[in-house]
């Protein structure tokens, strides 16, 4: 299975109750493939706001994401946790509903050893004929997949990628080890340049809901040997890499995506609590980096 090199972690509009806005999610789909140039799209990952999403409405939304891109690009079902069984429950309900791929995090909180972390991975894989990608954030999940557990389940023949965000050094020993045909993406978009320096193969990224014809400039310029060119749109993209994650703060993706979105005149409502939305200076500071950016 070709995911494509830019995918996208999209966002989950909500209307003004709080709810899945459908309409809204269908022209998002729409505009992520044929005006940022997404390869694929996962939804009902962590920036779709997965853990308050229920999982009536996760299937939901694999189902109308299959179906609303209707083949213009691969869709991915954000389906870890950490619960196992869970995991694997809701990776069939994805299977089920037509999706291409899952995309499976690390199991937050409860700290498993490497040991439980390839069990755990190895049963949700066993438990599907659709291609497993894993996703490595300990910033968040507080647990790495070591490069030795990440190599360990490359050999698994459904497990075809890792979308790591460890760090530049785990990324090269990554794609040093990896079988034949096992992909290495970025899950930062400040990365990406460097990751397909390093023989990488792209990035699961947030920045390319609103800079993503850039990236997907970036990237093909990388590719095709012009080096240059990739480092000058690299340049160009880079404030807003870390202006979304940033503000004047660390701020909780998506919250300053989905206010970026809205300014770039493609509201998609707030988010669930426990986020809450931007603050005033933190708006003021995103409708800067909007006004003053060269990568829109």
């Amino acid at each position: 299975m070709e995911f494509g090199r830019l995918v996208t972690a999209m966002v989950t509009p909500f209307d003004t109750a709080g709810e899945i806005d459908w309409e809204t999610t269908g022209r998002l789909i729409d505009y992520l493939i044929e005006e940022q140039l997404s390869d694929s799209l996962v939804v009902s990952g962590t920036t779709g706001e997965s853990p308050t999403l229920t999982d009536e409405e996760k299937e939901a939304l694999f189902r109308f994401a299959v179906e609303r891109a209707a083949g213009r690009a691969k869709i991915i079902a954000g389906t870890g946790s950490n619960n196992t069984a869970h995991s694997i429950h809701m990776t069939k309900v994805a299977e089920a509903s037509g999706v291409d791929g899952v995309l499976l995090v690390a199991p937050y909180y409860n700290k498993p050893s490497q040991e439980g972390l390839y069990q755990h991975f190895k049963a949700i894989a066993e438990s599907t004929k659709l291609p497993v990608v894993l996703y490595n954030v300990p910033g968040r999940t507080v647990v790495n997949i070591s490069v030795e557990t990440t190599l360990r389940l490359a050999a698994i023949s459904n497990i075809v990628a890792t979308k790591d965000c460890a760090s530049s050094e785990q990324i090269i020993q990554l794609v040093a080890g990896a079988p034949e045909g096992f992909k290495v993406y970025s899950g930062d978009d400040a990365a990406t340049l460097p990751t397909l320096a390093v023989g990488g193969y792209g990035i699961i990224s947030v920045a390319s809901h609103v800079i993503g014809k850039k990236m997907k400039q970036l990237i093909e310029a990388y590719v095709s040997g012009d080096v240059a060119l990739a480092a000058k749109l690299n340049a160009e993209c880079f404030p807003v890499f870390k202006g979304l994650f940033e503000c004047p703060n660390p701020v909780p993706n998506p919250v300053a995506l989905k206010h970026v979105l809205g300014l770039r005149g493609f509201p998609v409502g707030g988010v669930r609590l426990p986020l809450v939305g931007v603050s005033e200076s933190e708006a003021a500071f995103l409708q800067n980096l909007v006004d003053s950016s060269t990568a829109f």
